[in-house]
């Protein structure tokens, strides 16, 4: 096969050896795993090498020349003439970096382009910015432009080594970031300069949508989706794991005689790893009543739970190699802990916290507070949940420990009422009374979500981009919050900026919410905070389908209100007898990104805010209210004649 395929890495921050970096992905193992694969199907890869780990070391190190940084090596030299002759827009770039060849990607004479050329497959490293030490003239400079060495490194790829395609190889690089018009490119625009009329393929973490779409607006990408690594349980360690057995040793010790010494090895121990800015404690060594004991140790051990309990990616994933069934696990049971009231499945949190007459939300609410049965009730829920999806994947797993034959192990589960796996794990434990029909109808999910985890079609979709095919489109996102992004090695999409806060980030928001309001209040002597600050991310955004913006919104007492299509156009108040306490003012910053994406959220957010501020209420029930009428007496205007020109307290930034 002739074709020829232009292989582009990145090196940020620029250094030797940072260069091959994206987000969660082994590049180099994955570049050599594709690289194989094209191999079979005919491509030219002439004299690669035998491991990941020697065509590392080919791309990085030069043998012949001695640069000090970084030490890449060199596949062509370009000399100024050749540059100029192939580079039509070589002279826009002269007022911010002089005449070629300047001193960035250059040995003072040619213009440097580093990589390795096997057969028809060149791999790249795409140089760096360029302003990395200067990046405030980059925000404003008006005649900022990518750097000699940049232009002729995109020069190389089109009309040297004539690419048919550009492959840039995870999240993410710098040419869709150029200067130019933020969409609808012209020539007049880096980014269209610089991919020129390549195609150019873009493999991109399915969990970033948003910075993909600004791949797809800005560098024409068809941005392929691979999946992030799974995240596993942080655990505890050292002194952290020292303090859970005090813990353990008072729940067995606490109502004999040395109760009190245990407490105060806890709050010692607790001190020791610096807990005590995140808990109040009372002095060691303080005598104190059972019920006050309670409440200390139900406070340590909550943060304990929370630190243990924070999820950590684990390695980095490998273009090609599926999930093993231990992967696989973690990230189910990240998805069963949600409620997805649109398709009538509990989460297995709640079923189980239902079995001894709780809900879960309660359950958290007590553990914020410190309750030591709370805390010790979550933590049965959430061993019991992790070992009842375990026992399930453990059914589908082979003697290997993948994943296989999931649909049939499923139905034979399913249909033919075998013994169900998760009821035989909880019939061990306390929560042997959960409700069969809710465990069925989730551990269905469950088993649909398990094939497309382990699904593996990011090559394929590569190769079928190679050929110049329809590569189906899919959601980016959070997989766990929306298992339709999975399988990966789909071409990502964003979503329609006016269908959030969606009814699920509403309610999400609400607990999270609620929560934080409860922790503060009993932080501040029993008071409401009155004004909370937010930041809105893009990511974060599309990832949740908007659970932040539905965070900004539920502080204010407002909810979204849908027409007929599913768009979010306006907003209603909740009363304050509904809401139960205050409306907090909320000073909300935004990322570039949200702004772009989402002016009509940021719209809506404008028109809930005076709203708010409008309604008939005592203002200790509404600080936005309270606030906006002291702003008004301090400029010295009528805040209900001018509030249309003035902003708020609660107020958005860029």
């Amino acid at each position: 096969m002739d074709k020829k395929l232009a292989i582009t890495v990145f090196s940020f921050p620029p250094d030797k050896g940072n260069v091959g970096t994206a987000a969660y992905l082994n590049v180099f193992s994955s570049i050599y795993s594709v690289l194989k694969d094209l191999k079979k199907d005919g491509y030219n890869v002439e004299g690669l090498p035998e491991t990941p780990e020697e065509l590392i070391e080919e791309v990085i190190h030069d043998k012949e020349a001695q640069f000090n940084s970084p030490n890449l090596n060199v596949v062509y030299r370009m000399n100024v003439r050749e540059y100029q002759a192939l580079t039509p827009y070589a002279n826009m770039l002269e007022e911010n970096w002089g005449k070629p060849p300047g001193h960035l990607n250059s040995d003072g004479e040619n213009l440097l382009v580093y990589g390795k050329q096997y057969g028809n497959i060149f791999i790249g490293v795409q140089p760096t910015f360029g302003y990395e030490g200067d990046p405030m003239r980059l925000l404003f400079s008006k005649s900022a432009s990518p750097h000699h060495g940049f232009a002729a490194y995109y020069t190389f790829v089109e009309k040297i080594f004539k690419a048919d395609a550009v492959l840039h190889f995870g999240t993410h690089g710098s040419l869709e970031f150029m200067p130019g018009k933020q969409v609808g490119m012209s020539d007049a625009c880096f980014p269209d300069s610089l991919i020129g009329n390549i195609p150019n393929i873009y493999y991109y973490a399915a969990n970033n949508p948003s910075e993909a779409t600004v791949a797809k607006r800005r560098s024409y990408a068809n941005t392929i989706s691979y999946l992030t690594p799974p995240a596993e349980n942080a655990g505890l360690y050292k002194g952290l794991k020292q303090l859970s057995e005090l813990i353990a040793s008072y729940q067995s010790l606490k109502d004999t005689g040395r109760g009190n010494q245990i407490v105060s090895s806890i709050i010692s121990t607790a001190k020791q790893c610096n807990l005590d800015k995140d808990v109040d404690l009372p002095d060691e060594g303080e005598e104190l009543p059972a019920n006050e004991r309670d409440l200390v140790v139900g406070k340590v051990y909550g943060k304990l739970m929370e630190i243990e309990s924070r999820l950590l990616p684990c390695g980095l994933h490998v273009i090609g190699e599926p999930p093993t069934a231990v992967e696989a696990v973690a990230t189910l049971v990240n998805i069963a802990a949600l409620d997805r009231p649109e398709e009538n499945i509990f989460s297995l949190p709640g079923i189980l916290a239902a079995t001894v007459g709780r809900t879960i939300e309660d359950v958290y609410r007590g553990s914020d507070k410190g309750i030591l049965a709370d805390v010790e009730l979550l933590k049965q829920i959430t061993e019991a949940s992790r070992g009842a999806v375990s026992a399930f994947v453990e059914k589908t797993t082979n003697s290997k420990g993948q994943v296989v034959d999931v649909t049939n192990k499923l139905s034979s589960i399913l249909g033919f009422s075998l013994s169900e796996p998760w009821v035989e794990y909880l019939s061990q434990t306390k929560f042997i009374r959960a409700d069969r029909d809710k465990l069925r109808t989730l551990f269905g999910f469950l088993g649909e979500c398990l094939k497309l985890i382990v699904a593996d079609n990011e090559l394929g979709a590569l190769k079928t981009a190679l050929e110049g095919s329809y590569v189906e489109p899919g959601p980016g996102g959070d997989p766990i919050r929306n298992p339709k992004v999975l399988p990966t090695g789909k071409n990502i999409h964003a979503l329609d900026p006016q269908s959030i806060p969606t009814a699920a980030a509403m309610k999400s928001a609400k607990i999270v919410v609620e929560r934080l309001l409860e922790r503060q209040k009993a932080d501040n002597g029993g008071k409401y905070p009155e004004t909370i600050a937010l930041v809105l991310w893009g990511t974060d955004n599309i990832k949740t389908y908007g659970e932040s913006l539905a965070q900004v919104m539920w502080m204010l007492g407002v909810e979204p209100v849908t027409d007929g299509l599913g768009r979010v156009n306006r907003v209603e108040p909740v009363s304050i007898e509904e809401l139960g306490r205050p409306r907090i003012d909320v000073v909300v910053n935004c990322s570039g990104v949200f702004r772009d994406l989402f002016i009509n959220q940021m719209n809506l957010l404008d028109r809930a805010v005076k709203m708010v501020a409008e309604l008939d209420e005592p203002i200790e029930m509404n600080y936005v209210r309270k606030h906006a009428q002291e702003q008004a007496e301090e400029l010295g205007v009528s805040w209900r004649m001018h509030h249309g020109q003035m902003r708020s307290s609660s107020r958005t930034c860029t």
